[in-house]
């Protein structure tokens, strides 16, 4: 009976495992950051995706493929915002696909910054004093309507001549009208990298084009067929794409849905913290792309880092851009 009992909890094993030794970093010694993101390779759990992701990105660049960057506007909202940016002023990205909030927040931070502040705030103290609550960032209301006032004067220009517009125009003529070097607009549009952003009423920018259409020109509109057809074709044209998917939502699905086809995307790096359990786009892992065709099946051509972006974007990038 204890000969069997002890079987139960110590079975055993019948063969010795061929792959690497799990091992973390040796803080011994003069301390080396990449030698450190080098060792999450053996680290295991999210730290193990985190170096694949930074590989899979590395592979993209080697082969010259088109690269797609996704992100919401929480990104913009945090101190990620000069992140990308960087990616915009190297020209290291080649499409870039959004939400209104992005380019809210990107042009309300030319002039005035956010502000760091807490998670647990009495609420409607702080709708009394005109203070917005992202998590522990703090938008005082100011900015708001600094902002109309400055899109009032945009707009009028940017439908003096064509009063039917499309969003990737709107980005790309906004961004040549701000002046700050960490604007994730300015630089793409310095860089002429476009920036899809399908939903574009879907904050203040909406909001203020409402406004004036209906107090200045009932006759402007903003079109998003035409800018669908050239992310399509861009697609199409490159010989590879990978894509860096930064949360969910609208941006995460054009990229995948416009890859479709092309009969996918060649790599996908995700980071999100979307729960699949839900169901939900959000939540989707790579892999179930695969099965709608939106990501190709190869080898480790994917693969979903499980983190909240603030913690492992920075890493990312410097372990799949900066060292060369």
């Amino acid at each position: 009976m204890s000969d069997e009992s002890h079987e139960h909890v110590v079975p055993g094993s019948e063969e010795e495992l061929d792959s690497e030794d799990v091992a973390g970093y040796d803080f011994r010694g003069d301390f080396d950051f990449f030698d450190m993101l080098s060792s999450y390779e053996t680290t295991g759990f999210q730290a193990t995706h985190l170096s694949e992701a930074i590989e899979l990105i590395r592979a993209m660049r080697e082969e010259g493929a088109e690269i797609y960057l996704t992100f919401t506007s929480n990104i913009v909202s945090s101190g990620l915002r000069e992140t990308l940016a960087y990616l915009a002023r190297e020209d290291l990205v080649d499409v870039m696909i959004t939400t209104s909030g992005s380019i809210t927040e990107d042009v309300i931070k030319t002039e005035k910054p956010f502000k760091m502040g807490e998670w647990d705030v009495d609420e409607a103290e702080m709708r009394e004093q005109g203070i917005n609550r992202l998590g522990n960032i703090f938008v005082p209301s100011d900015r708001y309507v600094w902002l109309e006032s400055y899109l009032n004067d945009f707009f009028e220009d940017f439908f003096a001549e064509e009063k039917i517009r499309t969003p990737m125009e709107f980005s790309r003529e906004l961004g040549e009208t701000l002046d700050d070097e960490d604007s994730i607009l300015s630089n793409a549009a310095d860089n002429d990298i476009p920036i899809f952003c399908p939903a574009l009423t879907d904050a203040e920018v909406g909001n203020f084009l409402y406004y004036y259409r209906q107090g200045y020109d009932s006759d402007i509109g903003i079109e998003i067929v035409d800018d669908y057809d050239s992310l399509i074709e861009q697609g199409l044209l490159a010989d590879k794409t990978g894509l860096i998917v930064l949360g969910g939502g609208v941006p995460k699905h054009h990229a995948i849905m416009t890859n479709l086809f092309r009969g996918g995307a060649d790599y996908a790096v995700y980071v999100s913290t979307g729960m699949e359990g839900d169901g939900s786009l959000s939540g989707a892992p790579p892999h179930e792309a695969v099965s709608w065709g939106k990501i190709k099946q190869e080898a480790k051509n994917y693969v979903q880092v499980e983190a909240e972006a603030t913690l492992v974007v920075p890493m990312l990038v410097a372990g799949g851009f900066k060292v060369e």
